[in-house]
């Protein structure tokens, strides 16, 4: 069984800011969980445990009167359901909420509703051996929970988009050749709100996007859907082979690398199980790469908040082949790691807030700015090749 200490230990790790702590609320029926998460919470110096409940009833009258940072929820509970609390919760005091239930498997119904519904993030209880799961859990979960902290909870759940009573008969996109514009998109820690920001904004005729977050595998396709339902792309998770499409946008699986291939019939999606690289599979170097060796200018790079560097040298790799890069700034980033990473290696033509990142992105691909003249990259930069690297193809732009 796991030791008191391992829980302590989380502690250590966590870094102590001024800031005012995190307050949490736990809402569990399970008193073991209940017990067990408080102490992860309050062995963090930058969280404490305002108040904990059995049922989301009495749950209701602890948020009102502690106003809490971040909830926990589990979903099976009497007197009310989980999710039937998320959504009454979020359409009248909309706040970060993270999910810790047995339920929550990845990919299940349920994992689906909660995102769709607005919650943050989605943990699943061990089904065997709960109390050493949730202890040998507990950086992963306090870590959670302060991501959650750092978002801001939307007004508004992601419900499917209502659609006209009568549509025109659509014709199927036609695939893109190897060169049309294309968008790249890379994103780590705060990415999925970023990323859900900018598809919402985005036309159905936008050019084919391709997006590497950061996230465990089986929770990709849910994310995939909760975009789709917000979005007048089609968005879904990515398949290796098939073709790109106009107003489509392809998520990489959250345990493979996702790459820009072309055939003599246009640009393809190219899946790769190879080793991590910056320690992500999937990577956004390897994304940035890729589109840089397959499509070179005629595609936008776009690096969006997150911790570490990945995403950088890409985007550099992107920069060098004429296409334009965007990082987002630091006052819209809720880290301002991999963007800062960028900006550092002059591998950023542009650098924006979230909100302007759709326009520029719906700009004209007349638009893109290759780099300026005399620009010069810093020796600092040196270009790799990560493991698999496609090499041009005959059909790639010259």
């Amino acid at each position: 069984m796991a030791s008191d200490q391992s829980i302590e230990q989380v502690s250590r790790r966590a870094t102590v800011s001024n800031s005012p702590k995190i307050k949490v609320l736990c809402i569990d029926d399970s008193a073991t969980v209940r017990e067990l998460l408080g102490r992860i919470i309050q062995a963090q110096p930058d969280m404490e445990l305002v108040a904990s409940a059995a049922n989301p009833i009495e749950g209701r009258e602890l948020i009102k009167r502690h106003d809490p940072d971040v909830l926990t929820l589990d979903i099976q509970m009497p007197r009310m359901d989980g999710l039937e609390f998320l959504d009454r919760l979020m359409r009248l005091r909309p706040m970060p909420v993270v999910m810790i239930s047995s339920s929550t498997q990845p990919d299940s119904k349920e994992t689906r509703r909660a995102f769709e519904l607005g919650a943050r993030d989605v943990i699943a209880k061990p089904k065997l051996g709960l109390r050493d799961g949730l202890q040998r859990s507990g950086a992963e979960i306090a870590e959670r929970i302060r991501t959650a902290a750092r978002s801001q909870a939307r007004s508004q759940p992601l419900l499917p988009r209502p659609r006209p009573k009568a549509e025109p008969i659509q014709l199927p996109a036609p695939s893109v050749a190897c060169r049309d514009h294309l968008i790249v998109i890379g994103a780590s820690t705060g990415g999925t709100e970023a990323i859900h920001a900018i598809l919402s904004r985005l036309p159905s005729s936008a050019p084919p996007v391709l997006i590497a977050q950061h996230m465990p595998a089986g929770f990709t396709r849910s994310f995939a859907a909760r975009l789709n339902a917000s979005s007048r792309l089609s968005v879904r998770e990515a398949q290796d082979g098939e073709p790109l499409l106009a107003g489509h946008a392809y998520l990489a699986p959250g345990d493979r690398h996702l790459m820009l291939g072309c055939s003599d019939r246009g640009y393809r999606i190219q899946l790769d199980a190879g080793p991590e690289v910056n320690r992500h599979r999937p990577s956004v170097d390897v994304l940035f790469r890729s589109a840089a060796q397959r499509a070179g200018s005629n595609a936008t790079g776009v690096l969006l908040t997150g911790m570490g560097k990945d995403g950088a040298a890409g985007m550099l790799a992107l920069r060098d082949e004429g296409a334009t890069t965007i990082a987002q700034d630091e006052a819209s980033s809720m880290i301002f790691g991999m963007p800062r990473e960028a900006i550092a290696l002059g591998a950023a033509t542009e650098v924006l807030g979230l909100d302007a990142i759709p326009a520029r992105l719906t700009a004209s691909p007349a638009a893109t700015r290759p780099p300026q003249p005399g620009w010069q990259r810093p020796a600092a930069a040196i270009r790799g090749r990560y493991p698999g690297e496609p090499r041009r193809c005959a059909q790639c732009p010259p």
